[in-house]
């Protein structure tokens, strides 16, 4: 076993310590050592977003980042969307439009979105199909998400 390393950072607002090995990815640190499934694992090769976290204010695949490299940096997840009384209007709006199924996409889904709409709270179709491109589902198909994505930035616009 490899000498592991000690990284300080933050999640979700709260200061984290842990220790890893230099191979573990960020996504096997958050959720076998640090106990925070929501984000899921589905591919492990940055190919379908399930994975999606805020790095810094970045979206990135947690399973392409290495633990070691958020040492000093600020990491957001799915558990971290919600308020601890009320749910983000992306997840609101995933319920409401009945935007998943299976649930292992939805976490990096959120994110994503949330990422999107952020920036951009009047994005259209186009627009969001183009920036949720690196999120597969493989059980909804992408309508529903897209319409939730739609009410969600109405939502944040206050229409």
């Amino acid at each position: 076993m490899a000498d592991k390393i000690h990284v300080k950072t933050n999640i979700n607002g709260n200061d984290i310590d842990f220790l890893c090995e230099p191979r573990q990815s960020l996504l096997e640190v958050l959720r076998d050592n640090l106990d925070m499934t929501g984000t899921k694992e589905g591919c492990g090769d940055g190919n379908c977003g399930a994975c999606t976290v805020f790095l810094d204010g970045r979206i990135v695949d947690s399973c392409l980042v290495l633990a070691v490299e958020v040492d000093g940096k600020s990491v957001s997840t799915i558990e971290g969307v919600a308020d601890v009384d009320k749910l983000h209007p992306v997840q609101e709006a995933f319920l409401e439009h009945a935007a998943l199924q299976c649930g292992i996409c939805t976490p990096g889904f959120i994110m994503a979105s949330k990422a999107l709409l952020e920036r951009e709270p009047d994005a259209d179709e186009g627009r969001i199909r183009l920036w949720l491109a690196g999120n597969l589902c493989r059980c909804t198909g992408y309508d529903k998400i897209i319409r939730a994505v739609q009410s969600a930035g109405e939502t944040m616009q206050g229409n």
